[in-house]
């Protein structure tokens, strides 16, 4: 299926009030098993790959590739997303690859060099007729060097979209990223502010840390594109243990692999319409 564009899709839900989900891929089975729930679900997603994905395979090129061949086979619309990108050479290639949309990330650069940079980034994704999301106000835990109780100002938020032209914005307000346990709640007065003074979605980075009760209040205040990675890690990874504890003697990967993607299958079809509302 051809892609929808990032900027129609986002702005669709956010007008829709719902909420689109965006998952990691750190495996060529992550995508595989996310394209697959996604068609289960009957739902988009977006499937994000980061700069720390792509340091940990060596190159942009192969798990970028085959991300998009499995995004244009899907039955439906599947982005394929760079997400948290601070160097604008790996930008540059995934636009030449292909990509949907890049999340440039200068969050941690004073307010007007993040809004030169950004502004640069987001010139050039839309002559590529590709989205740009950026952040402003760090979200937690990212490599640890995000404050955790960083917040976005409303104000600061508008004065940001307007001078830059991006897409989606990136904002803190109470996730942090790596969370193993869902006991993370997020400041939803903010969210309704911050929802009324941008015009452009709002995007929830660090949203493993929540419960699926704080992921519909998220959605219901004005929360988008909503960013999972480390929950699905940890479902897929408690679906490999679980054959090797059983099987300790088998040695074909694709035997207890082939777990873990059933499993994230399964979570990205439930969380996606958690997301948008049709679980009920």
């Amino acid at each position: 299926m051809s892609p929808t564009p990032f900027a129609e899709l986002v702005t669709g839900a956010r007008s829709a009030g719902r909420a689109v989900g965006a998952f990691n891929v750190v495996l060529l089975e992550h995508a595989e098993a996310m394209v697959a729930g996604a068609e289960r679900a009957g739902l988009p997603v977006v499937l994000q790959i980061s700069e720390n994905c792509v340091r940990y395979h060596g190159d942009l090129t192969p798990i970028t590739t085959a991300t998009l061949a499995l995004a244009r086979s899907a039955d439906v619309p599947v982005l394929v997303h760079l997400d948290h990108v601070t160097d604008e050479d790996l930008v540059t290639r995934g636009l030449d690859l292909g990509v949907s949309s890049v999340m440039f990330d200068a969050s941690a650069l004073p307010f007007a060099e993040n809004v030169a940079r950004t502004r640069e980034v987001a010139d050039r994704c839309r002559a590529a007729g590709v989205g740009c999301e950026a952040e402003l106000g760090e979200v937690g835990g990212k490599d640890g060097v995000h404050a955790p109780g960083a917040r976005t100002v409303p104000a600061e938020a508008a004065e940001f979209v307007a001078a830059t032209g991006v897409d989606a914005l990136a904002v803190a307000v109470g996730t942090s990223h790596a969370m193993q346990t869902r006991d993370a709640s997020v400041d939803l007065d903010l969210v309704g502010e911050l929802a009324a003074a941008v015009p452009v979605p709002l995007v929830l980075h660090g949203s493993s840390g929540l419960s699926d009760e704080q992921l519909r209040a998220a959605t219901a205040a004005g929360m988008t594109k909503v960013n999972i990675a480390t929950h699905l890690n940890g479902v897929f990874t408690a679906a490999v243990r679980q054959v090797l504890t059983e099987q300790p003697a088998v040695t074909d990967p694709r035997k207890y692999v082939a777990a873990g993607r059933t499993a994230v299958r399964d979570e990205t079809a439930r969380l996606l319409s958690l997301l948008a509302g049709t679980d009920r």
